[in-house]
């Protein structure tokens, strides 16, 4: 029989800290935010998006552009048969831009590869940067994240899953681990 154990890594008070302390972090690296826009991963990479936008308007009084992308028929390891890029950015270009790439776990990476060829398709950033809220690690690919909410070294036995307020009804992040009994 396969059981599962779980514990809660962040509640909310530790995932409004994480995001906060992310959007000042990119504020400090980038001097402000000119010319910058942070893209999220659907699904919820676009509300980390969207929530480090609304701390960094708080802290800095200005707006940042906030858009998504659905990188999924760009995965090389799962084919769902949609064809093309699917970039929302508010009608925001993303030529010349310094890119902010949101997303709520990265683990092997190809999610964020897909996110990048998906991007670059659509035009040529001046930069691309990684936010995460969770680096549970287990790279496949060379891609390290610039900004990181909470570094969780996991097992492949593991599973990250973090709940948002606005798709799940609260914010939370659990590790769980299958156990056989």
């Amino acid at each position: 029989m396969l059981m599962q154990e779980e514990h809660v890594l962040l509640d909310e008070t530790a995932i409004r800290r994480a995001l906060t302390r992310i959007a000042h972090e990119i504020l400090e690296r980038n001097r402000g935010v000119d010319n910058s826009m942070l893209i999220g991963i659907r699904t919820r990479g676009i509300y980390v998006a969207r929530r480090i936008a609304e701390r960094i308007q708080e802290i800095e009084g200005v707006p940042i552009g906030v858009g998504e992308v659905d990188a999924s028929s760009y995965r090389d390891d799962i084919r769902r048969g949609v064809a093309g890029p699917r970039i929302q950015a508010d009608n925001l270009s993303i030529e010349g831009k310094k890119l902010i790439l949101c997303d709520d776990v990265l683990y092997t990476g190809r999610t964020v590869r897909a996110a990048m060829d998906a991007l670059m398709d659509c035009g040529r950033p001046e930069m691309i940067q990684l936010a995460v809220l969770v680096d549970r690690g287990h790279r496949e690919l060379p891609i390290r994240p610039d900004y990181v909410g909470k570094n969780v070294p996991t097992s492949r036995l593991e599973s990250v899953d973090v709940q948002l307020a606005e798709i799940d009804g609260k914010d939370q992040v659990i590790i769980q681990r299958r156990q056989q009994s």
